[in-house]
């Protein structure tokens, strides 16, 4: 089985590493996640075969797209936007860096044409704030999905930021399209848990998760360590991704009001 992929934490080296294709043998999403890794001063040119998404993990790149430039920076994924370039195959794309550069790729195999976009303003929503008291507060940034990429897309990217010792995708939920989590901590040493169904998977630094239909995927970080994951979906045919589905017997933690069970001797307390 490769559900939880684990061969990389040691890190990565320079150049492009595939860590999932799109036309595996075994536990297929249909979506190949990539990390490639540059060298200051380095150029990097391609023509995308089919659509493509680059999303910065951190650096200082200059990217030239369609004869027009655009300058990305970014240093910390757990306090900064995203800043994404999402283009349809056959798009000539050239990078030159200006610092070390790291990005993780995404691509499906879908060769329908469609205009690029660079993505830099992306909403950090408070998802589960007020709720179950506040074990489950992550930060949500929805990159681009149905409301905001092109109709010939098939593509879903965003990503979420676990509060230490918290819970995020959460309540548990499911959907039939599959998807991709990749992880990344605010220490090198740290470490959470994913459920994929009846399955529980100890993460960590530079670790990936495929999820498949229908199997609930909520995610939890240990006490003191942040917990970022990149989480990519892809349409299926007729059947786009929009809004997963919550396990009905746990819906109830969504609720601000639900009545949670916590000791009297601690309540007004703060540890």
């Amino acid at each position: 089985m490769t559900i939880h992929i684990k061969n990389y934490r040691e890190g990565f080296p320079l150049g492009i590493t595939d860590i999932t294709r799109y036309d595996e043998a075994e536990d297929n999403t249909g979506i190949a996640l990539a990390v490639h890794k540059l060298s200051a001063n380095e150029a990097y040119n391609t023509t995308t075969e089919v659509e493509t998404a680059w999303l910065l993990m951190r650096g200082e790149v200059t990217i030239e797209v369609d004869g027009k430039n655009y300058t990305l920076i970014r240093q910390s994924l757990f306090d900064e936007s995203p800043k994404c370039i999402h283009v349809s195959a056959q798009t000539i794309v050239q990078f030159n860096c200006q610092s070390d550069t790291e990005f993780t790729v995404y691509q499906v195999p879908n060769t329908k044409r469609f205009a690029y976009k660079i993505y830099t303003d992306v909403a950090n929503e408070h998802r589960g704030k007020g709720q179950v008291g506040g074990a489950c507060l992550r930060f949500v940034r929805t990159i681009f999905d149905l409301n905001n990429a092109d109709p010939n897309a098939e593509l879903v990217l965003g990503e979420v930021v676990t509060m230490p010792g918290r819970w995020s995708s959460y309540p548990p939920h499911h959907h039939p399209q599959p998807e991709i989590y990749h992880y990344r901590f605010t220490h090198p040493q740290g470490y959470g848990h994913a459920e994929h169904g009846e399955d529980v998977y100890k993460i960590k630094q530079f670790d990936t998760v495929k999820i498949f239909d229908g199997n609930d995927h909520p995610q939890t970080t240990a006490p003191g360590y942040g917990m970022w994951y990149s989480w990519v979906i892809r349409h299926l045919p007729d059947n786009p991704y929009t809004v997963p589905e919550f396990t009905p017997e746990h819906t109830w933690t969504q609720n601000s009001d639900a009545q949670i069970w916590f000791p009297e001797e601690l309540k007004g307390n703060e540890y």
